[in-house]
């Protein structure tokens, strides 16, 4: 998958504003930004807890495989 940070600058800029009170990394906003541009496809990640508050294009759900959150 090609992701050049440099042009998807901006829009990475606006996930890390959003999300700033979760303190949602880099690394995360380039993943939630290539999920925006690849449409079809899966995150795979430990990090539930996060990825199932992100949401891309504003208010869609991240498709994830994940293990399940513990109680």
């Amino acid at each position: 998958l090609a992701f050049a940070l440099s042009e998807q600058t901006a829009a990475v800029l606006t996930l890390l504003k959003k999300y700033e009170d979760r303190g949602m990394d880099l690394a995360d906003a380039c993943i939630v930004r290539m999920t925006e541009l690849m449409r079809d496809c899966q995150v795979v990640t430990l990090d539930r807890r996060d990825f199932g508050v992100y949401r891309r294009n504003g208010r869609e759900l991240i498709p994830l495989i994940a293990p399940p959150m513990e109680s």
